[in-house]
């Protein structure tokens, strides 16, 4: 099998007809702008949120491949779910047998008032959980939670559980709340009584630390905006009580590369201030990072070991992370053997997503 840990799907107009009647009121408008037409924005309320991935033609799409030198073309009616089955033959020819999707429009924040919060995440997740009818079994994916309400989102993990969701995501930054803090705790013991993962994608939904990172004057992109909070938050996780309250729980930290494990695993062992700290601090805390096909592997395995490393593709994104052919690329790396392949592949997206 081979499985890839980070895919996406690509909100449209059509996600939100699955809202309840009584929840119209919250449906986002999609809005063009007129000095940028491959720029989209959703509008709630007279104000945009959340994130929407450049709209880019085929030709752009190419464009874009050769100045990266990444595979990044898509079919649209692919990327967005419109075709289920077009998506399914794509990742055929691309040899992926499973896909875990993670949303696009969570990877900021989405609203500032929980009941709209609580309609537009179950509308989302009841969208996905009709796509993975559809999937035949080759379609799973993270689920949205309305975190400024933990009894709604409690409701909403058991629905996606039975419809298909392998993990619940969160931000790294929920608002002013960092995942550490003990107000997430009910969430975490129910993704661990129902065996689903913590799907921390790159991502910030603190209004605060979005615009003081946001790039004003370099070419950083999201680099400081999303991929910093997730590495701070793989490291805090490590060093509080989460992994002893919850000891089963499974955390993936997905979409920043795995570059930067070393350097935290070093800290958090220098830091422990105790010989019981875990020698292997990913394998023992129940902790996956998804590689980048650029990444260097011997030296992330040395840190990592060869248990708790997967790869993603980010299909359906133009941005740093995304190589729609990365499993391909993948198994060209002369650089490590191919029963570590194999584990990267198979074994550990099958043990961080209960596969």
């Amino acid at each position: 099998m081979v499985i890839d840990a980070d895919a996406h799907v690509v909100e449209t107009e059509h996600t939100w007809d699955y809202l309840d009647k009584s929840d119209k009121k919250f449906r986002p408008q999609l809005f063009q702008s007129s000095e940028n037409p491959n720029a989209q924005y959703w509008f709630l309320d007279g104000k945009a949120f959340g994130f929407r991935n450049p709209t880019l033609t085929e030709q752009e799409l190419d464009a874009k491949s050769k100045e990266t030198g990444r595979k990044l073309q898509t079919p649209a009616e692919a990327r967005e779910l419109r075709d289920v089955e077009l998506r399914l033959q794509h990742m055929d020819r691309l040899g992926i047998d499973i896909q875990v999707l993670h949303n696009t429009l969570w990877i900021a924040r989405v609203a500032d008032r929980p009941d709209a919060e609580i309609a537009l995440c179950m509308a989302w997740n009841r969208w996905m959980a009709d796509v993975w009818k559809r999937a035949k079994g080759r379609l799973f994916w993270s689920c949205v939670v309305p975190a400024m309400t933990i009894s709604e989102a409690l409701q909403q993990i058991r629905f996606a559980r039975e419809n298909g969701s392998v993990a619940v995501c969160l931000r790294p930054f929920e608002a002013e709340r960092h995942l550490v803090d003990p107000y997430f705790y009910p969430l975490y013991e129910e993704a661990t009584r129902l065996n689903m993962a913590m799907a921390i994608h790159i991502a910030n939904a603190s209004p605060q630390l979005y615009e003081q990172f946001r790039p004003r004057y370099d070419n950083m992109g999201g680099f400081a905006q999303f991929r910093i909070p997730t590495v701070v938050t793989c490291l805090s996780v490590m060093m509080s009580e989460i992994p002893q309250v919850f000891p089963g729980l499974r955390w993936g930290f997905i979409e920043a590369s795995a570059q930067w494990v070393p350097w935290v695993v070093n800290e958090a062992i220098r830091r422990s201030g105790t010989k019981s700290f875990p020698k292997n601090p990913l394998k023992e805390l129940k902790i996956y990072v998804t590689a980048q096909t650029d990444d260097d592997f011997p030296f992330v395995l040395k840190y990592a070991g060869d248990d708790n490393i997967v790869i993603g593709t980010d299909y359906g994104h133009t941005d740093a992370s995304s190589e729609v052919d990365a499993i391909a690329v993948f198994r060209g790396n002369n650089s490590i053997g191919e029963a570590a392949k194999k584990k990267i592949l198979d074994d550990n997206p099958r043990a961080l997503y209960a596969l």
